[in-house]
């Protein structure tokens, strides 16, 4: 057997390319992680290309998408550019698609996003860069699609075709339905797609609902084509797209017609398909703890049993005879994987006491919304507790609210408890700034100071009701965020000055860091990128390096299999973290961002905590009410 590596609960092991998984996955498949060397990969590609290109006195015709995942791969492209001399003066680019009705210098425009990761830093030529346009009339729009596909085809075609993928499997904007034989085009947006980019418009109802795509046929015509996947969030139509039959309800599974297709995905995209969850059912594998307990679990969860009553046939049946064969008998296997499950389980008794601990919350409640549990507990337990909020999150807060609070403000004034002037001033201010703002419009300095205060209030309420002093609030504020619109700028060297001045004043024993990457603002990545930076200059040598446990937000759960530490919660103490998040009013019964979940976030933690101990007690292990999950991180790699 030959082996590729990949990675599963954060350890290499050997990914099997027999043919069974060369029938299997449809696509290539090359998962590099993290995003940073996906980006870097790519780049390299495209430079690659545009150089040869360039040898041979031919342009270089690129297909460029936009999205939070092509950034990367820009960014590292700028910079080959600056220090490497790249030279894109032989290349012209297509974009997939835009929006429609949309302006081209709106901050919601596929035209200002290019420009600003890519055409206006590199030496481009302005003529050679398309677009679709989105500013044109309805009656236009034909002639104006059929005029790109003419520009697609007078370049000589795309040389290779950069796309993203979304939840609904669509590349560009080809939703579900769409073609095999279908060009560039006017589409309405689904329902789920314009979900997804409700975090950019600031609420769902400013999304437009048409673009303008490339077709299905359009990107098929390109001679090489390269799809990106970041996130666990990917990860189900990841699958989908390479692993599933074509399928009109799914765009990207018409990619299978192209050979000369390859998907780029990071671990947590790759994370459903079978090479990485069930690579026994592909081929012989070389037995890890980690792939051992995969295994286990899953062959639990497949024959219905716990994991003490599986027997010799379930082994058989489920293509596991190998491991079997690795420790003779059931029982020993049984035995090991329920004792090492077993061990995960962390109670108040055996977490830390009397040390110190900070928790960094990127956003104002994150903090109650995923560690809620553990907080408590430590908290009980006599330790120094610190939450470091990293962003004020003022962008999440609704423009209703804002007029609430400025309404207290001047009846307390009226009442004479606070400067009339000053007040009126300021209410006057904003509830002008209201009143003519624009859909997806940037708030005044106002707005964004009574947002936030909002926010913070809500954060000091929230961890009050799980019996923490208001003091331990840091409201670290960190510039990267401070740009008033969904689009943050990329970590810099003062946000790490800031979290690297409470690290060397605090000197945490344990650090609880988001490692949920599966928001839909990207925030908790920055943010998790900017502690690691930070962790490094503070403990160059790791040798006084606190221990960090990664938690996950509102969005996903760690698996029982992944998790390093499980730490259950008595019914009460869940009631009081649900509590907790009550206090956070300007994100309860309608968060502005609430991804594909309908439901409020109190809600996914009840069902997520409830559901993780009823899983352990799926397995055969002890009862629990409900439990929350963290990961141990690698301290050679944060």
């Amino acid at each position: 057997m030959t082996a590729a590596r990949s990675y599963l609960c954060g350890m290499a092991i050997p990914v099997p390319t027999s043919p069974a998984l060369r029938r299997l996955e449809r696509l290539p498949v090359e998962i590099l992680d993290p995003p940073d060397a996906l980006a870097r990969a790519l780049a390299e590609r495209i430079a690659a290309l545009i150089r040869a290109r360039a040898a041979e006195g031919r342009p270089c015709v690129l297909g460029l998408a936009t999205g939070s995942t092509p950034v990367g791969v820009y960014r590292e492209l700028v910079r080959m550019h600056r220090e490497e001399g790249l030279s894109f003066a032989n290349v012209e680019t297509f974009n997939l698609d835009e929006y429609w009705p949309m302006s081209p210098d709106s901050i919601h425009s596929y035209h200002r996003f290019m420009r600003e990761h890519l055409f206006d830093l590199v030496d481009l030529d302005p003529a050679k860069c398309h677009v679709p346009r989105g500013d044109g009339r309805r009656e236009d729009v034909a002639a104006d699609c059929a005029r790109y596909e003419a520009l697609i085809a007078a370049a000589g075609g795309i040389d290779l075709q950069i796309l993203g993928i979304g939840k609904t499997g669509h590349i560009g904007f080809n939703e579900p339905g769409s073609g095999a034989e279908s060009r560039t085009r006017l589409v309405t947006l689904d329902t789920i797609t314009r979900r997804d980019a409700a975090a950019d418009f600031f609420g769902e109802q400013n999304v437009p609902r048409h673009a303008v795509t490339m077709g299905v046929a359009s990107i098929l015509e390109a001679r090489e084509i390269v799809l990106l996947a970041t996130g666990e969030h990917k990860s189900a139509i990841v699958r989908r797209a390479v692993e599933g039959e074509i399928d009109h309800a799914v765009a990207a599974t018409f990619l299978q017609r192209h050979e000369g297709v390859t998907v780029y995905c990071d671990e947590a995209a790759a994370a459903d398909l079978t090479r990485v969850a069930t690579p026994w059912l592909l081929d012989e594998v070389a037995w890890t703890d980690a792939l051992e307990t995969n295994a286990v679990v899953w062959l639990s969860l497949t024959a219905g049993r716990a994991i003490l009553k599986l027997t010799e046939h379930d082994y058989i049946e489920h293509h596991l005879a190998p491991l079997l064969a690795k420790y003779g008998e059931p029982g020993v296997v049984n035995g090991m994987i329920f004792n090492r499950l077993g061990a995960k389980i962390r109670g108040r008794s055996k977490l830390i006491a009397n040390k110190t601990v900070v928790c960094f919350s990127p956003h104002p409640d994150d903090d109650v919304i995923s560690a809620g549990g553990i907080l408590r507990k430590l908290h009980l337990n006599g330790n120094t507790i610190v939450i470091a909020y990293m962003t004020s999150g003022n962008i999440a807060v609704f423009d209703h609210d804002v007029r609430r609070y400025v309404e207290i403000l001047e009846r307390l004034a009226a009442d004479k408890r606070l400067a009339r002037r000053k007040v009126d001033s300021l209410a006057s201010d904003v509830r002008r700034f209201l009143e003519e703002k624009a859909p997806g419009e940037v708030d005044s300095d106002e707005v964004q100071d009574l947002k936030r205060i909002i926010r913070e209030a809500e954060a000091v309420s929230g961890i009050e009701t799980l019996g923490i002093p208001r003091e331990s609030a840091r409201f670290l504020d960190l510039p990267f965020y401070q740009t008033g619109a969904v689009k943050k700028n990329p970590i810099g060297p003062a946000d790490v000055a800031i979290i690297r001045e409470l690290l060397e004043e605090v000197r945490p024993d344990l650090v609880l860091v988001a490692g949920d990457l599966s928001d839909p603002h990207g925030t908790h990545r920055l943010c998790k990128d900017a502690i690691d930076l930070a962790l490094t200059d503070v403990y160059p040598e790791g040798s006084d390096r606190p221990e960090v446990w990664l938690y996950r937000g509102a969005w996903q759960e760690w698996p029982v299999t992944e998790a390093t530490w499980l730490v259950p919660l008595a019914q009460e103490e869940l009631r009081l973290k649900i509590q907790a998040i009550f206090k956070h009013q300007s994100q309860k019964d309608s968060a502005p961002f609430p991804g594909q979940d309908d439901r409020e976030f109190w809600q996914r933690v009840e069902s997520r905590n409830k559901d993780t101990a009823a899983l352990l007690d799926r397995l055969g292990l002890a009862e629990y009410f409900a439990m929350e999950a963290y990961v141990v991180a690698d301290s050679s790699n944060g």
